[in-house]
């Protein structure tokens, strides 16, 4: 069954690449139409607080009247996308210099609030026609232009001591021409790149055009600053056709690390799959041949190995309530991530749609509601649980209230900075809304239909009297074996987190959907062969404890995603702030408790069919 599963993974990760996207139509300009440019948030990778463009002490120039918010997306929001409208004037297929925005006066506590995001490396992001604008370089391993999406607020000397502010921009708008023989010729904006300049005072004569040597604007601390704005616009035609315009964004710059990662992924699943066949094909048929094998001569002979504990195998563990609630989530989180992963290998999360990949996950989390209180309410039911009313209510409120009160506490950090990522309270009242209104329920329908249902009936009686546990070796006591049975699933993931995480905090568009649906396949797996494996030899060594521990031995691979992000914040990043550190470590310590979840219910459900599996197909007296 693995090898033509790899071999469709395969072909869908060689096909993740950008194309014509359903739900985005292109947008057609007649000659001279006026192109809007949009203005996002100003962000660094330095730090987590992103401010609004038209943040006062940036002093950008205003649009007359107040600017216009553009309609976001529930995930665009709640990633900091703040969108407004601008006073630049892009005029289709109409070059034009020397474009005075304004000029403004900085006072010098705002001249040293703009130096000092400077220095933290800030960077302006636009829109135009649903492309970000972006700087380009060369690469040059492999002279090829790679784009970085915005561009640098201002930069640094060489020496460290003064910090210059961009005011002067050259945008460079690239267009893909349709001229039809009968319809009017049609123009498609397919890239947007630019060139930003600190300039004194700009040369009007030479059509603004910055040479070489020209004197940078500083911005004094000392005294008032008097600041002018000015851009050119160039407009170039293009060979790009509009439904590949994404292609220079989402270029995989490391392609031949992703396929280190996939073939390391997939040797450790065959690895594991290896020994699991081993156990599976040749110590579990000698053990059962022998379990089931008559006595001619009728002796009385006593059990050993795992058949020893097959009156407690199924003994219902401590908190059963909490590892159904636990299990039920994970069962919620493992659909909502494989039907993301569908839609997105697919094509449906265009990157033109701002914010569509985080929606899509928090509507899909939302209508599994019913999965979450479907699976709690089958497994407390079959751990012989008599307090539904708190199941439910555990299933409905435990999980999403906890990551729902760490994202308000998190969220005031963001207020107390003023930073445009803190999440306004209408998006607030949406995101209670869709949990209470839609989520609660439909996990009440969920767990209704659960406790309906009869109860899980197990292939052997359990004892009134629970079994001593003797003396465990090292390597099978809770700590050790939890903390080893962390490590496989975590390598097969861990190059992928490396690129997730790089996407996010140095604002690149990540789309390589069809390399993370192998490597979630292979997760699964991972986690699965692994929790089997070592709910073998625990059942072996006499230890009847597989409930929690199946689910911990896989869940634990979430602590070494923790201790990963820790080490890419102590080496990957430059952040000083203390408001970043808490967000980062914040969101990092949710996404690891998910991730552990999720992981530790694949471990549970492989190791409840295995262990049903193998005491069926043995005899009891």
């Amino acid at each position: 069954m693995l090898p033509p599963l790899f071999i469709v993974a395969a072909l869908l990760a060689l096909g993740a690449r950008a194309f014509y996207l359903p739900g985005v139509a292109p947008h057609d300009y007649a000659e001279s139409e006026l192109v809007p440019l949009l203005v996002n948030a100003v962000s660094s990778t330095e730090t987590a607080l992103p401010f609004d463009y038209y943040y006062n002490q940036f002093h950008f120039c205003k649009p007359k009247g107040d600017p216009v918010a553009q309609p976001e997306s529930l995930g665009s929001i709640l990633f900091g996308d703040r969108l407004y409208d601008s006073s630049f004037e892009l005029y289709m297929n109409k070059n034009t210099s020397c474009n005075t925005l304004c000029s403004q006066s900085v006072p010098k506590e705002d001249a040293a609030f703009i130096n000092s995001r400077i220095r933290e490396k800030y960077t302006v992001h636009w829109v135009v026609d649903g492309l970000p604008v972006a700087m380009s370089r060369l690469n040059q391993s492999t002279n090829e232009l790679i784009y970085n999406m915005g561009f640098n607020l201002g930069f640094i000397s060489k020496d460290g001591s003064r910090t210059y502010l961009n005011n002067h921009y050259e945008i460079q708008v690239h267009y893909h021409l349709d001229e039809g023989k009968k319809s009017p010729r049609k123009f498609r904006v397919v890239g947007v790149t630019v060139y930003p300049h600190s300039v004194l005072k700009i040369d009007q004569k030479n059509n603004c055009v910055i040479q070489p040597g020209t004197p940078p604007l500083t911005l004094s601390e000392t005294g008032d600053n008097l600041i002018t704005f000015t851009y050119n616009v160039y407009w170039i035609r293009s060979g790009i056709s509009w439904t590949t315009r994404w292609d220079t964004y989402l270029k995989v710059t490391d392609p031949k690390i992703h396929w280190f990662s996939l073939t390391n992924s997939i040797v450790i699943v065959l690895f594991l799959s290896g020994m699991v066949g081993v156990i599976m094909l040749r110590a579990l048929n000698r053990d059962i041949t022998r379990y089931n094998q008559l006595d001619i001569e009728d002796d009385i002979h006593e059990d050993f190995g795992w058949k020893l504990v097959h009156g407690d195998v199924f003994r219902s563990p401590i908190h059963g309530q909490f590892l159904a609630v636990a299990v039920g989530g994970g069962a919620q989180l493992f659909l909502m991530t494989a039907v993301t992963l569908v839609f997105a290998v697919l094509g449906f999360l265009s990157p033109s749609s701002r914010g569509s990949l985080s929606t899509v996950i928090l509507v899909l989390y939302v209508c599994f509601g019913s999965v979450s209180g479907y699976h709690s309410a089958r497994l407390y039911k079959m751990f012989g649980g008599q307090n539904w009313k708190k199941n439910v209510l555990l299933s409905a409120f435990l999980l999403p209230g906890v990551v729902f009160l760490v994202f308000l506490t998190l969220n005031f950090f963001l207020i107390a900075a003023k930073s445009s990522s803190a999440v306004p309270f209408g998006t607030i009242f949406a995101l209670l809304s869709m949990w209470c209104l839609v989520s609660v329920p439909l996990c009440f329908i969920g767990a209704y239909f659960g406790f309906k249902k009869p109860r899980i009936e197990h292939p052997v009686r359990t004892n009134q009297i629970p079994r001593q546990i003797p003396e465990q070796p090292l390597y099978l006591r809770t700590l050790p074996s939890v903390l080893m049975g962390g490590v496989l699933p975590f390598g097969a993931i861990f190059i992928e987190l490396y690129f997730i995480m790089n996407s996010i905090w140095y604002h690149k568009v990540y789309y390589v959907f069809g390399f993370l649906a192998l490597v979630f396949v292979i997760l699964v797996v991972t986690c699965a062969e692994v929790a089997i494996l070592l709910c073998y030899f625990h059942l072996c060594a006499e230890n009847y404890h597989w409930w929690w521990r199946s689910f911990f031995t896989s869940g634990s691979s979430a602590l070494y995603v923790f201790l990963y992000c820790t080490y890419y914040y102590a080496t990957r990043l430059n952040i000083s702030n203390s408001t970043s550190t808490v967000l980062y470590f914040g969101w990092s310590a949710v996404v690891s408790a998910l991730f552990f979840i999720l992981t530790g219910s694949i471990g549970f459900y492989a190791c409840f069919m295995f262990v049903r599996k193998v005491y069926s197909l043995i005899k009891i007296d």
